[in-house]
C-alpha cells in the first residue's frame, strides 16, 4: 500500500526562498542554536562548510542562519535584512569558511558567547525539505532534529543517573519519546539529550535539575 504524503511534502514549508535546505533549514539551525544557548548571543562565530560555503551566500543561508539567531522564523520577511537587524539588536555576526570534515554538505558550526563571556558551541546540517539535525553540543555528538522537545541535561557519569532523571520525569508525567547520552569518558562529564513527548514545565525541569549528579538542565523547544 502506498504511504499517504503530508501536504507539506508536496507543497513544502512556508518560507522566504530559495531555498528549503539552504534557506529555511538554515533558519531552523539558527533557531537551534540560540534555544541550546538559551538566550540571544552577544556574539555569534558562524563557520560554513561545503555546500553551505561555496553557494550559501547565494541562496542567503549566512542571512538564514542570522535570523534563526535572532529568533525569526523562516516565513519571517526580516530574514533579507537580518545583518542588519542583527546589529540593531547588539549582536555582532563574524561569517567563515570552514572545512568542517566528513560531515554533510549543508552543515554550520556556530559558535555563541554572551557578554559574560558563556560560551556555547552548536553543530548541525540541513538535510533537506528544511529538515535539520544538530549534531554536536559542545564537543558531545547528540542528535536533535527540533521536531520534538528536548531536555539536555548535564551530569556526570555515575551509575543511576540516568534511571534518577527517568523516574523524575515520570513523576511529573512527562513521556521519554528517545534519549541519548554521550561522555568525555567514564566518570568524567556527559550530556543527556532526552526528546519528550510533550513540554517539560519548570517544575519538572528543575526536579531534573536536583537528580543524582545533574550539574545542568536545559530546554530545548520544537521548533
Amino acid at each position: 500500500m502506498a504511504r499517504t504524503r503530508s501536504l507539506f511534502e508536496v507543497i513544502g514549508p512556508v518560507m522566504i526562498g530559495p531555498s528549503s535546505s539552504h534557506t529555511a533549514g538554515a533558519v531552523r539551525l539558527g533557531l537551534l542554536t540560540r534555544a541550546v544557548f538559551g538566550d540571544q548571543p552577544a556574539r555569534a562565530l558562524i563557520e560554513l562548510h561545503g555546500s553551505f560555503a561555496s553557494t550559501g551566500h547565494g541562496h542567503g543561508t549566512d542571512l538564514a542562519l542570522v535570523a534563526g539567531l535572532l529568533g525569526l522564523s523562516p516565513a519571517d520577511e526580516r530574514i533579507r535584512t537580518s545583518l542588519e537587524e542583527a546589529s540593531r539588536a547588539g549582536l555582532e555576526i563574524v561569517l567563515v569558511e570552514s572545512d568542517l570534515g566528513e560531515v554533510h554538505p549543508n552543515t554550520a558550526r556556530i559558535t555563541v558567547s554572551d557578554s559574560a563571556g558563556r560560551t556555547t558551541v552548536v553543530q548541525g546540517s540541513s538535510i533537506g525539505g528544511a529538515d535539520v539535525v544538530l549534531t554536536r553540543i559542545d564537543g558531545f555528538d547528540v542528535v536533535i532534529t527540533g521536531e520534538l522537545p528536548v531536555l539536555i541535561v548535564e551530569h556526570m557519569d555515575q551509575p543511576g543517573v540516568i534511571a534518577s532523571v527517568s523516574a523524575v520525569l515520570a513523576e511529573h508525567g512527562v513521556n521519554i519519546a528517545s534519549m541519548e547520552v554521550s561522555r568525555e569518558m567514564r566518570g568524567a562529564k556527559a550530556l543527556m539529550v532526552i526528546e519528550t513527548d510533550q513540554v517539560v514545565h519548570t517544575d519538572a525541569v528543575e526536579a531534573v535539575g536536583h537528580a543524582k549528579a545533574v550539574t545542568a538542565v536545559r530546554t530545548v523547544p520544537a521548533v
